[in-house]
């Protein structure tokens, strides 16, 4: 089994938004088939990050597996300074933290982003509009940027608020 990057958005939807929802109105929110969809639910829990009857997460595996997996399995591609969606330090859990300075922060590459600054190639090319529909999962993907992208300081406290944030998400 090879996971996908698109997987760990799955995974992260999944996390986001609890169980009951079916695969047709994850593909509809996510933007992707699906049958992608099952088949990432299907690679997580062969790999043991998914529970295969209630399709939810299961909590510290997946934790372990984005802290410490995530940013060798997808390693980040920087690209041209861009117009886009800002995404990790650049993102609001961690924004605050690190104030402006002379360097341009990580974006989503998109049209319509606010945001000038370098590319940094998603997880899953049409992120946009699922992250403009769901702030919890925009987080979650801010700070997985962050671990794959980031500085030592910005991956501690980026892996400090994604643990609170799994540990919170719903109990098993």
């Amino acid at each position: 089994m090879i996971a996908k990057s698109l997987d760990v958005v799955v995974w992260l939807k999944l996390l986001s938004s609890g169980s009951g929802k079916t695969f047709a109105r994850l593909s509809e929110e996510l933007g992707m088939s699906a049958s992608e969809i099952h088949s990432s639910v299907g690679r997580g829990a062969a790999a043991g990050l998914i529970d295969p009857n209630s399709r939810l997460p299961l909590r510290k595996p997946l934790e372990e597996y984005l802290l410490y997996g995530v940013r060798y399995a997808f390693p980040a591609k920087r690209g041209p300074v861009t117009r886009g969606i800002p995404t990790s330090y650049g993102a609001p859990p961690l924004a605050q933290y690190f104030r402006a300075s002379d360097e341009l922060p990580p974006v989503w590459p998109n049209s319509e982003g606010s945001t000038k600054g370098y590319a940094l190639e998603p997880l899953f090319k049409p992120i946009a509009k699922a992250v403009r529909q769901d702030p919890k999962l925009y987080e979650l993907l801010a700070l997985v940027d962050a671990i794959r992208d980031g500085r030592a300081r910005e991956r501690k406290l980026a892996e400090e608020k994604l643990k609170s944030l799994i540990a919170n998400a719903y109990s098993s």
